[in-house]
Order: structure tokens, then sequence, then C-alpha cells
């Protein structure tokens, strides 16, 4: 695993509450009020993300395509894609 940057850490407090680092909220683009989701990994390690409301993906794909599609089409697809077609 590459470490680009050095370690950060901080203490957590007796209500299991920390402080994120500057570099960590900088580097996950973080402001006040914004959410972070903890994923547990394999081998006791912990991934901090930056939680994205669903709201503020709204249009994301927008332009992408042209192609308009029916919800029977749409299931198929994910049936397709489940299956492993």
């Amino acid at each position: 695993m590459s470490l680009g940057h050095a370690m950060q850490e901080s203490t957590v407090t007796i209500k299991g509450q920390t402080t994120l680092p500057k570099d960590v909220r900088a580097a996950l683009r973080l402001s006040p009020g914004d959410r972070v989701r903890y994923m547990i990994l394999d081998g006791g390690e912990v991934r901090l993300v930056r939680s994205v409301p669903v709201a503020g993906l709204a249009g994301l794909l927008k332009g992408l395509t042209d192609k308009v599609v029916s919800l029977d089409e749409m299931d198929a697809a994910i049936a397709r894609g489940a299956a492993g077609e």
C-alpha cells in the first residue's frame, strides 16, 4: 500500500469522538455538516470516505447517452448483469 503523504492521527475522547485532522478534511473535501462513511475492510483496516447524498447525484450521467429505455428494458439489463452475462 502506497502512503503518498505522512500519516495523520487524532485522539479518541471518552465519548468515542475524534477530530479529523485538517489534511484529512482537505483530502476528502469536507465542509462543516458533511457526512463521512466508514468502510471496515478485511484485516482490521477502515476506509473513511465522504458520503455523497443521493440528491447530489442528480444529473451525474446526463448527456452521456441519448438512449431512452423502458422500465422493462432496465429490469432485463439488471437481470442480465446479475446473471453475469
